[in-house]
């Protein structure tokens, strides 16, 4: 950039030193020597040429560039400091500056430049400012919605959770109380289909009993028991009786019990008369005591049919008749009340 011509040097003179407007610390004298310079119209007049410099105006070259520079600096400080202090932004309202070809005297045409005014500046750094706010509320918000999405996701989870684990509890519980009532309603069915057969049983029974009590009959009426199967006494040759004792008068009809065969009448020793009536199955009847007979041997018989009379004969106490029960013509008895029962007849 081309310079002002020098001015002359004047001479330098120490104790005439004029104290600086500017400056740091005192005068040092390693620095100067200074000469006083006072431009004239004839050390500033413009060069013709490319570089140019603008005409000083009060002592001061200004530079609508410069000066713009700063400006904006200064605006955008205040702005920045208004978006950080959250206060609210305040208008600055300023002259547009000219540009700088107006500053600079010249036959040639300069070029044109556009000056920003400095209320767009403040305004679009407000704006940002503005905008910088929004975005992060924006964000903010946004960051919140996430968040709150995430916990509610999770919420739903866990109650998603605990409801499939009522619903399992429910259904483990109603196929707990499903099975209780199926095991239930089957011993139920059980007790009353064995209670069913028991009285099926108990029917049949009594029916079977009732069938034979047609078949089969007491050997006498009018009777008394005196002495039953077992019942110890040294009346007897064994040391217990052997049968059972139906009291009665001399002379009373003695039946036959079932249908069967007669293998033995006549006089037996201690027995007196015995008449021995064998069934079909071979169990042996013994009528004993009898005061007479009225069938013979090899005789069919059958139940009801009249085979003698009470009596007293034989080793006895009194007119009685004494039977015994003989399985298989055995010669030990069994009760004759237990096989009378089994028969459907109760003595």
């Amino acid at each position: 950039m081309a310079s002002n011509r020098p001015a002359p040097a004047a001479p330098f003179v120490p104790s005439q030193q004029q104290p600086e407007t500017f400056g740091y610390g005192s005068y040092r004298t390693d620095e100067g020597p200074w000469e006083e310079w006072n431009p004239t119209e004839e050390s500033i007049r413009p060069v013709r040429g490319r570089h140019r410099v603008a005409k000083q105006r009060g002592g001061l070259a200004r530079s609508s560039t410069v000066l713009g520079v700063g400006v904006i600096a200064a605006v955008g400080a205040g702005g920045m400091a208004s978006a950080q202090t959250g206060k609210p932004p305040v208008s600055i309202s300023l002259p547009d500056l000219p540009n700088v070809g107006s500053l600079i005297s010249d036959d040639e045409p300069a070029a044109e430049t556009t000056a920003t005014p400095l209320s767009d500046i403040g305004g679009t750094a407000v704006a940002d400012s503005e905008d910088t706010g929004t975005a992060h509320a924006d964000a903010g918000e946004a960051l919140r919605t996430r968040i709150m999405a995430q916990a509610e996701q999770q919420q739903v989870q866990v109650d998603t959770k605990a409801q499939a684990a009522t619903e399992a509890a429910l259904a483990k519980q109603a196929q707990e109380a499903a099975a209780a009532a199926e095991k239930k309603a089957a011993e139920e069915a059980a007790a009353a289909k064995k209670a069913a057969e028991e009285e099926a049983a108990k029917k049949a029974e009594a029916e079977r009993l009732a069938e034979l009590a047609r078949q089969y009959t007491l050997p006498t009426s009018s009777y008394t028991i005196t002495s039953t199967f077992g019942q110890a006494g040294s009346m007897w040759s064994s040391g217990y009786h052997t049968g059972l004792d139906f009291a009665a008068p001399t002379g009373t009809l003695i039946k036959a019990i079932h249908s069967g065969t007669i293998t033995e009448a006549g006089w037996a020793g201690s027995y007196g008369y015995r008449t021995i009536l064998t069934l079909d199955d071979g169990t042996e009847l013994w009528f004993c005591h009898q005061s007479s007979i009225s069938v013979s041997v090899g005789q069919k018989v059958s139940t009801g049919d009249v085979i003698g009379r009470v009596g007293a004969t034989g080793n006895v106490t009194g007119p009685h008749l004494h039977l015994e029960v003989h399985p298989d013509g055995q010669a030990g008895g069994i009760d004759p009340m237990a096989w009378l029962r089994d028969k459907g007849l109760t003595p």
